[in-house]
């Protein structure tokens, strides 16, 4: 099992769609940020408030309306976005058991006990050198190390298929009650 949800991975990847060309922000709807990715769109409108209320995206008004980066693309960082999905996970929950041992006969004396538990000290460590390594990565660094492995042509295809779901918009793909994202009926469908 992993630690992170599938949602941690579609808001990384939908993120790194909103980095336009130059590390700028680029507009698109949950919907059409579904549809490119094959993900659910009721589980990425959820994702989506999330981020919105981690202020991560801006939700952008109009007819052709969706989302945007909240800020600079390298100012978002990975633990960023993980937080704002899944919230702060531990990656270890220490029991105590290090004061069951059956040689302790119920009582165990103070050296087992003192100071805290060895087991714990390093998986705290591990969560560290974890989260360092999350926060360390922005979504400009991940957009840009996809940027690198891409064809030219794969850029290009993406902004076409950007605008032109853009441009086809006659209606709102989402609307936001209460701080929360709906999906709607395009009404262009």
């Amino acid at each position: 099992m992993s630690l992170y949800s599938a949602g941690v991975e579609y808001g990384i990847h939908c993120l790194i769609f909103l980095v336009g060309d130059y590390g700028d922000s680029r507009e698109a709807s949950v919907r059409d940020l579904a549809e490119l990715q094959g993900v659910p769109l009721d589980y990425l409108a959820k994702i989506f408030t999330r981020l919105a209320k981690a202020k991560l995206v801006v939700a952008t008004e109009g007819v052709r309306g969706g989302f945007k980066l909240a800020r600079p693309a390298d100012e978002i960082s990975v633990l960023d976005i993980v937080n704002a999905i899944d919230g702060k996970k531990l990656i270890f929950d220490c029991r105590e058991i290090r004061g069951r041992c059956a040689l302790f006969d119920g009582t165990p004396p103070p050296w087992a006990l003192d100071g805290p538990c060895a087991v714990h000290a390093v998986m705290m460590t591990a969560q560290k050198r974890m989260e360092e390594a999350l926060a360390q990565q922005t979504i400009l660094d991940l957009a840009r190390r996809v940027g690198r492995k891409a064809p030219a042509e794969f850029g290009e295809k993406l902004n076409t298929w950007m605008s032109d779901r853009r441009e086809k918009k006659t209606a709102s793909n989402v609307a936001v009650e209460d701080g929360q994202i709906i999906p709607t009926t395009d009404l262009s469908d």
